[in-house]
């Protein structure tokens, strides 16, 4: 059978889909990738579901190696430099790695997670009705951990449909978009100013649990403590230090920390892919003008489809080119003989 063996890797990668649905009630986390976007992106590029499973890169390097036959794979989310056999691949496009040669990433350029998706899809057990990784609850197929070097993804032999690449909007700039409370009430207006006028920087601690926040200490009117109840993916967390915690996609499905504000759904994507150290800020908006947000990113995820466009292929001759004069009329400072010719032709 076809396969893509995992060569190298680094920590924080591992796969995720759109993650589990319908059992937090359960305390059951939802998990999937921290870039649905991206995640589909990739996906649409093959003609695969939409949210099916596909590797998440984490900020390091990795390497893959299609055995037993070709392998159609998609690339998108964080730029890094990205070659098979020494030639370059694209981001945002497919392309297919022939038997025997390595996909080799470098580390991320700008962002902290790509996608690596396969034609067909990524075989697995579903557990709970997901392949999403969840390592601290030891969910999630066909690995339930991050991948390590040795790991083999089954995968389909390569069709011969046509190389595609994807246009998607430019990165939105800006502050990152919360929807204040549900338990703002629990701090000063002095600190929910203070919140939002700062920059903060995501620490170098945080992972696909919670985002840690680097910056100014956030006083809580009447404690740290309050009544657990359900948390979401965004809200925003200030535990007795002070300092705020935004919740991932591995996150809790409850908490008893005071949530100052939630990061709105479409902006959870621009906050997953903000490196350690980068500086941010929030800006709080209205409900009415999140749904319309949501709405929005809903609508871009549909219009994926419409978004492909097929790739012409060119080959070039290296060898003709090296004999070939593509400069005109060139000049060696070392010749006089090719100075006189040039001017003798002007």
């Amino acid at each position: 059978m076809t396969k893509l063996v995992v060569t190298s890797i680094g920590p924080a990668s591992s796969v995720q889909d759109g993650g589990r649905h319908g059992a937090q009630r359960y305390g059951l986390t939802q998990s999937g990738a921290m870039d649905r976007l991206a995640l589909a992106a990739a996906n649409t590029l093959l003609g695969n579901e939409l949210f099916g499973a596909a590797v998440e890169i984490g900020p390091f390097g990795a390497a893959f190696t299609a055995r037993e036959g070709a392998v159609r794979v998609a690339l998108t989310g964080a730029a890094r430099n990205a070659d098979v056999a020494g030639r370059p691949v694209a981001f945002d496009t497919s392309t297919t790695i022939p038997d025997g040669e390595t996909l080799t990433l470098g580390f991320a350029k700008s962002g902290a997670f790509s996608y690596l998706a396969i034609e067909g899809g990524i075989s697995g057990e579903p557990m709970f009705e997901s392949l999403a990784v969840n390592a601290r609850a030891g969910l999630g197929s066909p690995y339930p951990r991050p991948l390590q070097a040795g790991d083999e993804l089954s995968a389909k032999a390569a069709s011969a449909a046509p190389e595609q690449r994807i246009e998607l909007p430019t990165a939105a700039s800006g502050p990152i978009r919360v929807v204040l409370g549900p338990q703002d009430d629990e701090f000063s207006d002095e600190v929910k100013k203070l919140f939002l006028d700062s920059e903060w920087k995501i620490s170098a601690t945080s992972d696909r649990m919670g985002y840690r926040l680097e910056g100014p200490v956030l006083k809580h009117l009447h404690g740290h403590n309050i009544v657990s109840d359900g948390t979401v993916n965004g809200s925003i967390q200030v535990p007795g230090s002070g300092a705020p915690i935004v919740l991932m996609m591995d996150r809790g499905t409850t908490g008893g920390y005071p949530k100052i504000a939630t990061v709105i759904s479409p902006d959870l994507r621009r906050i997953a892919q903000t490196p350690a150290g980068i500086g941010l800020r929030f800006e709080a908006i209205s409900i009415a003008e999140a749904q319309a947000e949501a709405k929005q990113f809903a609508q871009l995820l549909r219009s994926l489809p419409d978004r492909l466009h097929a790739i012409e292929n060119v080959e070039l001759n290296i060898e003709a080119l090296h004999d070939a004069n593509v400069a005109g009329h060139a000049v060696s400072a070392m010749d006089a003989d090719t100075w006189h010719h040039a001017q003798a032709e002007s």
